[in-house]
């Protein structure tokens, strides 16, 4: 185990592109992860009623229709990983018994997915070979992280946490994501493709951490929660030099949610009447910057350890 309480570096370090909100009135857009053809997966949550469904927005600007699993019966479809194939991952409520079970969405056929023995399972991340991770619950009411490779489902927690997140794994099969300890607080962890850990991750300061996403060049985005309250994007490719980024006008809250291989970033914010919108953006000094990166800015509580 190595320890980081991280150097917090004050500089914008991202490019806004664009804001954009899932189309029509009263909705919360929360986009999560990005692929490195600038495909973004995320929910989208009827603030009237709470009722939450997935969503794939194109690196074109437009967007699918709201997607819902066929089985979710508890008005909760969630659309969390992405790879380049377009395979998504995710989850859904059974509104009958209340557990949350896992999809995987290709070209509009749903599969579901359940970790053998769990009462609960919520994919959170999915890679360019197709594995993917996440979070389940156990009968005894324990809470590991999950990992699927090539098909062979091994678990894994935090020593001492009450409850482990895998959010997103890459195509060297390194995890990164988030554990809650014996106080409830969050911290961010890193998995290397060997199982060796790092934790906990934290920027100086932190009350709560959360590690969204890494891409192949295992550049890590998420969030932090400050002494005062305040939420801040993260961004680090060493996680002893954290990078902190608050979007322009936002209300106490911004969150970095994904990252591909090219350097964009999609994430969220909160305005002052406490509506989220999302964003994509792109890592200033990225290598490969697109034509899409000199477009304009456009206007535009569960047992498991996942969180939105």
């Amino acid at each position: 185990m190595t320890c980081f309480a991280g150097t917090v570096a004050p500089a914008a370090t991202i490019t806004v592109l664009e804001t954009f909100d899932f189309p029509g009135t009263g909705k919360n857009t929360l986009p999560e992860s990005i692929n490195d053809n600038g495909v973004i997966v995320g929910i989208v949550v009827d603030r009237a009623t709470g009722v939450s469904r997935g969503f794939l927005r194109a690196r074109s600007g437009n967007f699918s229709d709201a997607f819902v699993e066929p089985n979710d019966t508890g008005g909760l479809t969630e659309g969390s990983g992405i790879n380049d194939a377009k395979v998504v991952c995710g989850d859904y409520l059974n509104g009958t018994d209340g557990t949350f079970h896992g999809y995987r969405l290709f070209h509009g056929n749903f599969k579901e997915f359940d970790v053998a023995g769990a009462t609960n399972t919520t994919p959170l991340g999915i890679n360019n070979v197709g594995d993917f991770c996440g979070n389940i619950v156990l009968s005894d009411g324990t809470s590991p992280a999950f990992l699927s490779l090539s098909g062979n489902v091994t678990t894994f927690n935090i020593p001492d946490a009450t409850a482990t997140g895998a959010h997103s794994i890459n195509s060297s099969r390194q995890v990164v994501g988030y554990y809650v300890d014996a106080a409830g607080v969050l911290h961010g962890y890193f998995r290397d493709s060997d199982g060796t850990l790092t934790f906990p991750i934290d920027p100086a300061g932190s009350t709560q951490t959360v590690l969204f996403a890494n891409n192949d060049l295992n550049w890590v985005v998420g969030r932090y929660v400050d002494g005062a309250g305040v939420t801040h994007g993260l961004f680090f490719r060493s996680p002893n030099n954290i990078m902190t980024f608050d979007y322009p006008g936002a209300a106490g809250f911004t969150s970095l949610n994904g990252i591909n291989q090219n350097g964009y970033v999609s994430g969220r914010y909160l305005d002052a009447a406490g509506i989220a919108h999302g964003f994509l953006g792109i890592i200033d000094g990225s290598t490969d910057q697109p034509e899409q990166s000199k477009s304009p800015v456009r206007g535009g509580s569960r047992t498991t350890a996942k969180a939105n």
